[in-house]
């Protein structure tokens, strides 16, 4: 849940945020006939036009989604500057029930918004969103990825974007053990739609001892009987002891409540945002001894799927790309353990730096 301060309740709340975050544009978009209600942010172009999905989620109110959409396409800055990608970071969401509001008229008007901003803001799926309405976004902007592979696209990103959840869990283990193998390691999956599906199908190759939770009794069970794994149905998941905890779901979930109860060694999973406060909550995780794999860093495989589909797509490249957050994880961990500077910061400096670097020449 997302709290409102004094701040996000004033008057001048949309710009006061910008201002704070760093953001060069946010669009509102409203259509009556459709029904669409959207918010575009814009966070950094310094590298390149803004690359990053359109989410759709009910969220409470509007300033719940605009908190969402900046946070979210900050880290799109992030991710695309940590992996070496001439991209800015860039984000939109949807405010309705995918299952209840989205329709192909509203896709369609929505790829009209994006349209009209030139190219700056380049989108794909994300949470509530499939490569079908990727094409329907098609039918109205250029200006889209992540869309059929029938349509010379890369298809769903999920799978890539837990491959590289997957390796950077390999390096976590490099790290703190001494060895990248994860046979009989335990790990709590905590969300299982379709990037954590798709991880626990690589972590069940390599024997682990795998746990999954999600609000989704239905899901869980099919994941359950398909790959033979244990389910953990309670919420009270931080309390298990386990060895490596992968959040998949939502972020926010970390915060000094929480991180107080884990008992991993490690946390790495694909959520965006994990860190409800990124400085104290990763500062948190260090004093306890928690191994932290930075997310924007990880689970940059989705995003480096869909760039690449920009020069014409091709599988191998990015799965050859995508493997390498596997030694950008190691050396971050070195680089945090030289410096004594938690593992977040040291991410966040690096990716910050590329950008202030290029900063003269921006796109």
């Amino acid at each position: 849940m997302i709290e409102l301060s004094v701040l996000e309740k004033s008057k001048n709340f949309v710009i006061d945020k910008m201002i704070t975050m760093g953001h060069e544009q946010v669009v509102y978009c409203f259509d009556k006939d459709t029904g669409l209600k959207a918010i575009i942010a814009i966070h950094d172009t310094t590298l390149g036009p803004a690359l990053g999905g359109t989410r759709m989620w009910d969220y409470e109110n509007s300033n719940h989604a605009l908190l969402d959409v900046l946070r979210l396409s900050r880290g799109m800055s992030l991710k695309a500057s940590i992996s070496g990608l001439n991209l800015g970071g860039g984000k939109a969401v949807i405010i309705g029930d995918s299952k209840k509001n989205k329709t192909p008229e509203l896709m369609k008007k929505f790829g009209q918004y994006v349209d009209s901003l030139g190219g700056k803001y380049i989108t794909a799926e994300d949470v509530g969103m499939s490569t079908k309405d990727m094409q329907y976004v098609r039918s109205t902007t250029k200006h889209v990825t992540g869309l059929p592979i029938s349509m010379g696209g890369s298809g769903d990103p999920s799978p890539v974007t837990a491959y590289g959840v997957y390796m950077a869990i390999k390096a976590s283990a490099k790290y703190k053990w001494g060895s990248s193998d994860l046979i009989g390691k335990s790990i709590l999956v905590q969300g299982i739609g379709h990037v954590g599906m798709h991880l626990v199908k690589y972590l069940k190759k390599e024997n682990a001892n795998i746990i999954i939770n999600d609000i989704n009794k239905e899901k869980v069970n099919k994941i359950s009987e398909e790959y033979k794994v244990k389910i953990f149905s309670d919420q009270n998941f931080y309390d298990l002891d386990i060895d490596i905890y992968a959040p998949c779901a939502l972020g926010s979930t970390l915060n000094p409540f929480t991180i107080n109860r884990l008992k991993c060694s490690v946390v790495a999973g694909a959520a965006n945002n994990q860190l409800e406060d990124e400085l104290r909550d990763s500062e948190l995780l260090m004093k306890k001894g928690v191994l932290y794999a930075p997310d924007f860093l990880i689970n940059a495989g989705g995003l480096i799927n869909v760039y690449s589909e920009l020069n014409g797509y091709d599988k191998d490249t990015a799965l050859k790309q995508t493997s390498d957050i596997y030694n950008t994880t190691l050396n971050i961990f070195k680089t945090s353990e030289i410096k004594k500077v938690n593992t977040h910061v040291t991410a966040l400096k690096i990716a910050q730096d590329r950008i202030n670097k290029n900063k003269k020449h921006a796109y």
